[in-house]
């Protein structure tokens, strides 16, 4: 009698747990996929940037170049310059709001495209800081997103209410930038760059647990996921690229 019934609790057990491990490796693939394109969208602006940086051609289309006695620096930028300076931010609304009339192929290429044209944008600060202080500040973004990642990943506690918070953070350092483009205050500035920083951590666990829990409501359901993926990479990006740029703030050093 007391076999029989183990025998069905082990039987009625193994189902629960298999399912279970069906789910935990769909969402390890989910995620990683997400990183995956996420890190690719990073090399992709990193080299697109170093491209722009390197070629004199590149550079005369988006800059007027001066000659220092540090290098190449930048007096001001082209026509061009200025709409790649200003396209990034058309990509992020495209791909948001028009994300549902989009297949996963067009916002995958979208996606690319950001990326590509995020490099033109920001090849400007590599001209502004020295290399090594660039490196040394994306290695130091790209350890603490990790660990952020990490814990937005494995933590129990519910970040929701965190984001809204981090949202409204958002909103008003937006805010206090623009003002201070005219008053050009620079504990302002040192203010803003510190909320930054720590505006975008607290985002980057909140989108990495947004993320982990959305598989659950678009598992199975092949061409949503894919774009789900795809977000979710574009999410993280901005997250990575607006710590790395605050930090820079910190820890750059100018080439002049």
């Amino acid at each position: 009698m007391v076999e029989r019934f183990d025998r069905r609790y082990a039987a009625g057990s193994a189902a629960p747990r298999a399912e279970a491990a069906v789910v935990d490796e769909g969402l390890r693939a989910y995620m990683l996929r997400i990183y995956n394109y996420m890190t690719a969208g990073v090399l992709l602006t990193g080299i697109t940037a170093l491209l722009v940086f390197r070629v004199p051609a590149l550079q005369e289309l988006f800059y007027n170049i001066v000659m220092t006695p540090s290098g190449p620096a930048i007096a001001g930028m082209t026509g061009l310059g200025w709409i790649v300076t200003f396209a990034p931010l058309v990509f992020v609304m495209v791909m948001s709001f028009g994300i549902n009339r989009l297949s996963s192929g067009s916002a995958q290429m979208l996606f690319w495209s950001f990326s590509a044209v995020m490099g033109l944008s920001l090849s400007s600060i590599l001209f502004a800081y020295t290399g090594t202080s660039v490196a040394r500040t994306f290695f130091v973004t790209a350890a603490a997103f990790g660990a952020l990642s990490l814990y937005g990943y494995t933590t129990k506690r519910d970040l929701s209410a965190f984001g809204k918070f981090l949202f409204m953070g958002l909103i008003g350092i937006l805010i206090a930038m623009v003002v201070n483009i005219f008053v050009a205050s620079s504990m302002m500035d040192f203010i803003v760059s510190i909320l930054g920083v720590l505006i975008f951590a607290g985002l980057t666990a909140y989108d990495t647990q947004r993320l982990k829990n959305l598989y659950y409501t678009v598992a199975g359901n092949g061409e949503a996921m894919a774009k789900a993926s795809i977000m979710g990479a574009l999410s993280l990006y901005l997250d990575f690229i607006n710590m790395f740029l605050f930090l820079l703030r910190f820890m750059g050093a100018s080439r002049n």
